[in-house]
């Protein structure tokens, strides 16, 4: 493991100025609102708003946290990493999800300090941890690295936390190595089953889960049939990747808690420098036959009413050990960028239950 430093090269800077500076725009229907994608003046707004950002400033911000990086599986893995000063405190593995990165988690980091030894790897083909040069990184191949990961750093025991991608990273992590970890804690757990006994409420949260199964986000069937075709137009055009990556945090967001504009460009400027806007697309393919995982360690769920989906408990009691279970009054589908300290304090409860601590 080598200690790692964010800085990148001037010339990287100047060159994403030069390309946004640059864009051709496409047309617009006249009052065509949200209704065909994104909306040029958003997007136009978000690529001005992105000449103006301070990434030194967000470098600085980084490199305020520790970090490291390593090879696990012939790939480098990137990863923040903040000790508690309690050498018995336990260790937790925060995963993030797509279109994210470890960003997603910037605004947690000392809440969860403040308790925990706290690991933000990113996956491998998102932001630091570079593009993926081997086929086969699943969601289970990924979990085995975490897995790997967490033994390296002399943790024996551990907790797993995600939303999105995390959310089956961390489930698949507990399947692999269910005598290292203590418990999993998600804040995105999509349930289905018979309507048979629900109430009107659960019945209402299953008609929007099956819906969304039956149609799939286009974005998820462009990846899984070929995701190298839209990588040339990500990597080549900021204002491409950032369109396509905005529309996601602005639509799955809550609208009362929407992510802050510089969070989404910091996250989209990290897969625009480190070029892995394509290798981050391959998780989709590779992991699109992978089957869910049996976890028997004890689960926490964190419910937000804005997320693409809300689970349904009844359904969650027949697959998990649900030992903690809330449902947040606000946020969406990215709950650390949304609501931090509600995301932190339930991530908080809900391990130091487990441990007693």
């Amino acid at each position: 493991m080598n200690e790692f430093r964010l800085r990148l090269p001037q010339s990287d800077l100047d060159d994403l100025a030069d390309r946004l500076a640059r864009t051709r725009w496409p047309d617009e229907l006249p009052d065509a609102g949200d209704e065909y994608g994104l909306p040029l003046a958003r997007v136009r707004a978000l690529a001005d708003r992105w000449q103006a950002f301070d990434w030194r400033a967000h470098e600085d911000e980084l490199n305020a946290h520790p970090q490291y990086v390593t090879e696990i599986g012939g790939d480098r893995v990137h990863f923040l990493h903040l000790r508690h000063p309690d050498p018995g405190a336990l260790p937790i593995v925060l995963t993030h999800g797509w279109p994210g990165c470890t960003v997603e988690f910037l605004d947690v980091l000392r809440l969860l300090a403040e308790h925990f030894h706290v690991v933000v790897p990113a996956i491998p083909g998102f932001g630091l941890s570079g593009p993926t040069t081997r086929r086969g990184w699943d969601v289970r191949r990924v979990a085995g690295a975490w897995a790997e990961l967490m033994a390296a750093l002399g943790y024996r025991r551990y907790g797993a936390q995600g939303g999105d991608w995390g959310a089956g990273i961390s489930q698949h992590l507990a399947a692999l190595a269910p005598d290292r970890v203590a418990g999993v804690h998600v804040n995105y757990l999509p349930t289905t089953g018979a309507p048979d006994g629900l109430s009107p409420a659960d019945q209402a949260r299953l008609a929007k889960t099956m819906a969304l199964a039956a149609n799939r986000h286009p974005h998820q069937l462009l990846f899984a049939a070929g995701p190298q075709t839209p990588a040339y137009a990500f990597t080549d055009s900021p204002a491409g990747l950032l369109a396509f990556w905005a529309e996601k945090f602005d639509t799955w967001s809550d609208p009362a808690t929407p992510v802050p504009d510089d969070r989404i460009l910091a996250g989209v400027a990290h897969h625009w420098f480190h070029r892995t806007a394509g290798s981050s697309a391959r998780l989709i393919k590779e992991s699109w036959t992978t089957r869910p995982p049996v976890v028997t360690v004890p689960f926490g769920v964190a419910v937000l009413p804005g997320d693409l989906t809300q689970s349904i408990r009844p359904f969650a009691e027949q697959r998990f050990d649900i030992r903690h279970w809330t449902e947040f009054p606000r946020g969406g589908h990215f709950a650390a960028l949304e609501v931090p300290d509600l995301f932190a304090a339930d991530v908080t409860n809900f391990f130091r239950t487990l441990t007693n601590r």
